[in-house]
């Protein structure tokens, strides 16, 4: 346990106790524990953002009755939670049109733009903005995409949205090349096709701005030609896409595949960005294992634009209690698919997957160390 530094202007002082108990430091990163999610297992792949003050979690799938390989099914959610730091507690405010999970949010000062996602029979090209106002999320219509989408990624450059990578259809058997940009001070015109970059199509990577520039980093693609139990094969490989000029350049390689990682990459500075874990397939494709799995890989990467190198830069925080588990893992808490969400001049990453088919209702708020 390290001295956390100041908590943001405005935070009551029970709420401040509450979140520096708890508290880990590592590497550039502070990390502190909100309340929790108030649904006792969690979700992976909600959407995430936070507009007038408050955080907003949406959607998501959990497995309520046990581990998939043991034939229990995904459930998927339709529920909107808000956490409001002056009642210093989560509320369900409301629903969704339809249950959803797995597809980009992105927090903007319009609100809390949601983007495609999808559940066990269809992905979906629309596009909603959550707004939070007299006590309720209100829910907008925005252009949808061009296709339907889910475990994509994105990030907002400027004032414009980037997405990319993902599947059409629960049933794809190929993950795809589609990059799209929605420029938010021009709806009308809707959603741009771009010129995708010069690595395999993906999924579940994760996003990421500097300046001027978009990040598409690690992910996985689909073998047609493999069974479904190892048909994904993890990726390292890092591209960039420099807005201005439109062109994509391949930047150095992760020092490990990174799947699922929480997205977008959190800013450091002014060019360097810190992607939180990920999955590095160590305890992939062998669903033997699945049941004693004691959790991903807890080391954060940092990318350097300016020396384009990427280091590893402290981990998730370290459980303070007793844990059983017998890897060099054991004790920390990192997740997976999940977002992170620019809050109170820091960044949350809410709920998400533990282990394969598990998940957690924990939520992290993330100070930067500058």
């Amino acid at each position: 346990m390290t001295n956390c530094g100041r908590v943001p202007a405005g935070w009551s002082v029970l709420f401040m106790a509450m979140v520096l108990s708890g508290c880990n430091s590592s590497g550039p990163l502070q990390w502190r524990e909100l309340p929790p999610l108030p649904d006792p297992i969690g979700v992976a792949g909600p959407f995430a953002g936070a507009h007038n003050d408050v955080l907003i979690v949406v959607g998501g799938a959990n497995f309520p009755n046990g581990r998939p390989w043991h034939g229990a099914k995904k459930i998927w959610h339709d529920g909107i939670y808000v956490f409001d730091p002056v009642a210093e507690k989560w509320r369900l405010v409301g629903t969704m049109p339809y249950a959803v999970g797995y597809g980009v949010s992105i927090t903007t000062d319009r609100g809390v733009v949601c983007i495609g996602g999808g559940n066990a029979t269809r992905h979906f090209a629309n596009v909603h903005l959550l707004r939070y106002r007299d006590n309720r999320v209100h829910v907008g219509a925005m252009p949808p995409l061009p296709v339907p989408l889910a475990f994509f990624c994105g990030a907002r450059v400027g004032e414009t949205i980037y997405v990319a990578g993902g599947t059409e259809s629960p049933k794809s058997t190929l993950a795809t090349k589609h990059f799209f940009a929605l420029d938010m001070t021009n709806l009308d015109d809707g959603w741009r096709k771009l010129s995708p970059w010069p690595g395999d199509a993906r999924l579940l990577a994760t996003a990421g701005a500097i300046g001027d520039r978009f990040y598409l980093i690690g992910g996985a693609k689909l073998d047609p030609g493999k069974s479904i139990a190892n048909k994904r094969i993890y990726l390292k490989d890092c591209y960039e896409y420099n807005t201005a000029e439109k062109s994509w350049r391949k930047i150095a390689d992760l020092p490990r595949p990174s799947v699922a990682a929480p997205s977008p990459a959190i800013p450091y500075g002014s060019e360097k960005l810190i992607v939180p874990g990920g999955d590095d397939a160590e305890y992939a494709f062998n669903p033997t294992i699945y049941d004693r799995h004691t959790g991903f890989p807890p080391h954060n990467y940092l990318y350097d634009a300016a020396a384009n190198r990427w280091t590893i830069a402290g981990a998730f925080p370290k459980s303070l209690g007793p844990d059983p588990a017998r890897n060099p893992n054991a004790g920390y808490w990192p997740v997976v698919t999940t977002a992170v969400v620019p809050w109170r001049n820091g960044y949350v990453i809410p709920t998400g997957e533990v282990r394969p088919g598990v998940r957690t209702p924990r939520v992290w708020y993330i100070m930067v160390q500058r």
